[in-house]
């Protein structure tokens, strides 16, 4: 593992800490899913060699390319099962320019101090740059936040920049919607919106940067009203159309930018 150079802002000192935290046991709630996979090897097809920024352990890595795996955290790099990993933050990345074929960067980006800095590294050394993140400004809402944990509204709004801005700052030509599958398999925040259930869990919300962030004082009295909506049945009358929908758009994006093919699908 090559280290990076010491520093950082105060909030990158904060997401590295959260990582830090939750990243034991990470692999084992966020599995990577078949169907988001194959939308991202889609987009990186035909580069072969790959930075992978925020790559965490390593989801949704191309098989057949030379992949780099940066992340700040050393917890989660030490999951991480390539040879060429940096211990490097998205602002300063330490390559030349175009060193790359591509730059892939997925649920990740919400968690860089400065965004625009970050995206323009992406640019700098990579000559295609494909990005997995979520819309703020989307609609329908996960029922989750809106009838047990409003908090995580506030939450999300200030770590998550609006689509359109992430759009213009990576210049991306094309946008992909991604509906989340009832049986996702990646475990985060989003994953159990028809397996409500899971969410009871510890383990799975340990493994979710936007629980790890809340108080026991907001978390715990909210998940004790899940555990008696589900138990009573209120839960599933409320949502009984729900539990006939094989996916659902939340604002799940990916974005293209850099070499290829404009259009939007």
């Amino acid at each position: 593992m090559t280290a990076s150079a010491p520093g950082g802002t105060p909030a990158t000192a904060t997401e590295t800490a959260t990582y830090d935290r939750i990243g034991i046991g990470y692999r084992h709630v966020r599995r990577p899913d078949p169907r988001l996979a194959a939308l991202i090897h889609q987009a990186l097809a035909g580069a072969r060699t790959v930075v992978n920024v925020g790559a965490g352990t390593g989801s949704y890595e191309p098989a057949g390319a030379e992949v780099t795996a940066v992340d700040p955290s050393r917890v989660m790099l030490e999951q991480h099962p390539g040879r060429r990993k940096v211990l490097a933050g998205a602002e300063e990345l330490p390559f030349e320019d175009g060193a790359f074929d591509a730059a892939m960067a997925v649920m990740t980006v919400h968690h860089w101090p400065d965004l625009h800095r970050g995206l323009g590294e992406l640019r700098r050394v990579s000559r295609r740059q494909v990005v997995f993140t979520w819309d703020p400004g989307h609609l329908p809402g996960l029922w989750l936040v809106e009838e047990y944990l409003p908090e995580i509204r506030q939450l999300e709004h200030a770590r998550f920049t609006p689509l359109s801005t992430v759009v213009e700052a990576l210049g991306a030509h094309t946008v992909v919607p991604f509906a989340v599958p009832h049986d996702f398999t990646d475990g985060f925040q989003i994953a159990y919106w028809r397996r409500p259930e899971s969410y009871l869990d510890p383990v799975i919300r340990q493994a979710s940067s936007t629980f790890a962030q809340l108080p026991p004082s907001v978390l715990e009295p909210a998940i004790a009203r899940l555990r008696a909506d589900l138990a009573s049945g209120a839960w599933r009358r409320r949502h009984a159309d729900l539990l006939d929908q094989e996916s659902v758009d939340y604002g799940y994006r990916l974005l293209i930018a850099g070499d290829g093919e404009s259009g939007t699908a």
